[in-house]
């Protein structure tokens, strides 16, 4: 309520605003950066559509490698940065792009590449960036959901924009928005253009843009986020304790992004047995869960014409992946709840197999 108040008081709404330039500051250093090395966006699809732009894509062609598995927002991005996506598979370990293999596949007919974080998890920037050295291709980062995993361990900041979203679902929430990180103020000052009818100093536009700001309201949101987030990651981070210490014992059963130094809002598991079939027998106990990325966007209609190869780890993760309920305020009871189904079909679905 207080910034809601200083909004009113300031009658400053939007346009990089009191607010927004106090929350980037603190954006800044909460990753230890300069000011000048973070910029705001309206939403996280826009901020990868517009950091693709930015990195200057100066390569002959179009196409722009990405991973199906990811969220449809991946390549919705890549079509509005007026490029084509070429779905590409994944690890079967870490579930995120493989260097080599992009590398070697077609290179010299790629214009780009957007590396995405898979569920809050940790890509490894340092060799996106030898990689863009060497092929002279740009990459983006989508770490959409990964607000605390950036900046730790191989998650390095560097001249790879990374682009975290700040939507509800999201560790730190703004309701929408997004934050743009880069340690090159040219590319942050490009994107914070777009972002802004392509105005730089006066209101003539420089270069193409768009409406991408971020008002002063999902700011005041996100600077309440940022006041509790150590109580909110302490939080989120024995809730997934006590998930994965109840899941562990349950054969048949793995929990990605276990044993890291880093909190994600998502509860993903690994079945040894049938996803849907997991996910209908929970549903009859009244507990929801998601299938977030289904069979990998190169089974969403709107990308099927687009250029596809044979995805054996997308194919596998889409029939054995599955979200279970995790939010802040799930309490121990609940998650109890869910363990007991799970492990009611593990044991079912086993004596079945035998």
């Amino acid at each position: 309520m207080p910034y809601i108040e200083r909004i009113d008081e300031a009658r400053w709404y939007s346009n990089f605003g009191p607010l927004h330039n106090e929350f980037r500051l603190r954006i800044a250093r909460h990753f230890n950066l300069g000011a000048d090395q973070v910029i705001f966006l309206s939403n996280a699809t826009v901020g990868i559509a517009l950091a693709l732009q930015a990195v200057g894509l100066k390569r002959a062609g179009n196409r722009c490698v990405c991973p199906s598995w990811t969220f449809a927002a991946t390549p919705h991005a890549i079509v509005l940065a007026g490029m084509s996506p070429v779905f590409a598979d994944v690890d079967a370990t870490t579930w995120t792009l493989n260097v080599d293999q992009v590398e070697n596949d077609d290179i010299h007919n790629t214009a780009g590449v957007v590396v995405v974080s898979p569920f809050g998890g940790i890509v490894d920037m340092d060799r996106w960036e030898r990689f863009a050295e060497r092929s002279g291709v740009p990459v983006v980062c989508d770490a959409a959901a990964s607000f605390d995993a950036v900046g730790r361990g191989e998650f390095r900041i560097g001249t790879i924009p990374i682009v975290i979203s700040l939507h509800a679902t999201k560790p730190l929430g703004a309701g929408e928005g997004a934050i743009v990180l880069c340690t090159d103020p040219d590319i942050i000052e490009r994107i914070r253009q777009m972002s802004n009818f392509g105005f730089s100093t006066t209101s003539v536009a420089q270069v193409p843009g768009t409406n991408a700001k971020l008002n002063e309201y999902n700011c005041a949101i996100g600077l309440a986020s940022l006041n509790t987030w150590p109580e909110t990651r302490a939080k989120i981070a024995h809730l997934r304790k006590y998930y994965h210490e109840k899941l562990e014992p349950i054969d048949g059963i793995s929990v990605f992004g276990v044993n890291q130094d880093y909190v994600s809002n998502y509860m993903i598991i690994e079945t040894s047995a049938d996803g849907y079939q997991l996910s209908n027998h929970l549903s009859q106990r009244q507990i929801e869960t998601r299938r977030w990325w289904r069979s990998g966007c190169h089974q969403h209609p709107a990308f099927s014409s687009f250029n596809v190869r044979p995805l054996p780890q997308t194919r596998r993760l889409g029939v054995h992946t599955l979200g279970l309920p995790f939010f802040g305020d799930i309490t121990q009871e609940e998650i109890d709840k869910v363990i007991d189904a799970v492990g009611e079909f593990c044991i079912r679905s086993d004596s079945l197999n035998r």
